[in-house]
């Protein structure tokens, strides 16, 4: 069933308004959520995959156009690698993955989705569903949907990728993210009402700010977590992330700056500036993990 919100798509900052039951907005998707993949992820942060691993549900589309991106298979539309899945069919795909012991339930670029996702959690826990809900956005939101998801989600997972509106416009197609960012951060961060774990360190409720360190862009990354722990100090927790791997779809022409990885050099004086602010709660990554590993095969698994 379609909800009326595709009809006229305001669910992103864009606000496109396409009518996503005759076509698509600037996503790419359809009036109904298109899976690429739901399985046991085991390369989140240690408070969000743990042993066990996280129940990831990877959704095609997304409402960002970032020129590096590390799944630009099925974020660039990738209907065709996904398939089209009901509310009642999420649902189920949430309880198996409760069965086969996730730490919770991961949802992946998922803005596009919203109002079925909404749904599926609200029937999922209807029939048993105990885990924790975690949404896992680029940052790329509207704080007015972000608060239709009170109830429903129960940690937030947000990129903040940038203050500079110049480099969100070169990189991602979205001059506005920097202030969309901050809008729905501040959202997030009221809802979660504070960081909390269970017994085995997962987190159950709460907020984690993801950070992709760039080439080249040390220094805008010093900015942000220099915003962020000014914003909320260590009431929040930072993934600081050195990950970047230049991927096939990238334009090397267009982008040579961005067609090698993060030196050590870089990510070594980031994690400095962290420490000199302050910051506490934080993830970083060991020498070695800008590794095409990280990403997943993108091939229908538990769909």
């Amino acid at each position: 069933m379609s909800a009326p919100e595709y009809a006229r798509c305001e669910l992103c900052p864009r606000r496109c308004k396409a009518d996503r039951s005759h076509s698509c907005g600037f996503c790419g998707q359809p009036d109904e959520p298109v899976i690429a993949r739901a399985a046991l992820h085991m390369w989140e942060e240690p408070c969000i995959s743990g042993k066990e691993g996280s129940g990831t549900v990877f959704f095609c589309g997304c409402t960002l156009g970032c020129a590096y991106c590390q799944n630009a298979d099925i974020s660039r539309s990738g209907s065709e690698r996904g398939k089209a899945v009901s509310s009642e069919d999420m649902s189920e795909i949430f309880l198996r993955l409760q069965r086969e012991m996730a730490n919770n339930i991961n949802l992946v670029t998922p803005t596009m989705f919203v109002p079925h996702i909404i749904e599926a959690v609200a029937l999922s826990r209807s029939k048993g569903l105990k885990i924790p809900i975690v949404y896992n956005t680029s940052g790329y939101e509207r704080p007015e949907v972000i608060s239709r998801l009170a109830g429903t989600i129960d940690v937030w997972l947000p990129d903040f990728k940038y203050l500079s509106p110049d480099l969100s416009e070169k990189y991602s197609r979205a001059a506005d993210y920097p202030e969309s960012a901050k809008s729905a951060l501040r959202e997030m961060v009221r809802l979660s009402g504070g960081c909390r774990f269970d017994s085995r360190g997962i987190m159950t409720r709460g907020v984690i700010v993801r950070q992709l360190l760039l080439p080249g862009q040390l220094k805008e990354s010093k900015r942000v977590i220099g915003y962020l722990f000014g914003e909320y100090g260590n009431d929040i927790y930072y993934s600081l992330m050195s990950q970047y791997t230049p991927v096939a779809a990238l334009d090397r022409q267009k982008y040579p700056e961005l067609a090698r990885r993060v030196t050590t050099y870089e990510y070594d004086k980031l994690i400095e500036y962290a420490l000199s602010l302050g910051i506490t709660h934080a993830y970083i990554q060991e020498g070695g993990a800008a590794k095409e590993s990280f990403i997943p095969s993108f091939d229908g698994e538990g769909v």
